[in-house]
């Protein structure tokens, strides 16, 4: 579900949806500039949800980057719509292009991508990367910042 405008969870005490499903991701307006597309980013470095089939739990660092067309995601909305993961049960693969696909619907952004950095799981970590199509001209794209799985080092 996605609310544009009306904001019903900015400064008010609201629990954390039961499921990705119930999850409310609301909106506020961007006003664009000339010249490049902004990147937004938010980095989730302690992200949870659990394996569907043996309901352990699944850590993550999630991050998103995406250039605004004429709507933002409301971060307070996006931490209720990341938490409500904890008690959801998806493979590593669906809950990360899951939450790009969210944030894609409720924002209709110019490009959005996704990473998900997966720690290990029965000595394999899975990266999932997912993006919409090519990123705007002339944008700035930093690295995400997260390095590959390296064990003790």
């Amino acid at each position: 579900m996605t609310t544009t405008g009306n904001l019903t969870q900015l400064g008010t005490k609201v629990e954390t949806p039961a499921s990705p499903e119930l999850a409310i991701l609301e909106t506020v307006p961007f006003a664009r500039t000339d010249g490049p597309p902004a990147i937004v980013r938010f980095t989730c470095p302690e992200f949870t949800s659990l394996c569907p089939v043996t309901g352990q739990p699944d850590f993550a660092h999630i991050v998103i980057d995406y250039a605004p067309d004429e709507l933002l995601v409301e971060s307070k909305s996006l931490k209720l719509f990341m938490t409500s993961f904890r008690n959801h049960g998806a493979f590593h693969e669906d809950c990360t292009v899951a939450i790009g696909k969210r944030v894609v619907e409720a924002t209709k952004p110019l490009w959005l991508r996704i990473a998900g950095y997966w720690y290990p799981r029965g000595g394999i970590p899975i990266d999932v990367f997912w993006q919409t199509g090519t990123p705007p001209e002339g944008a700035w794209l930093p690295e995400t910042g997260v390095a590959p799985y390296r064990g003790r080092g």
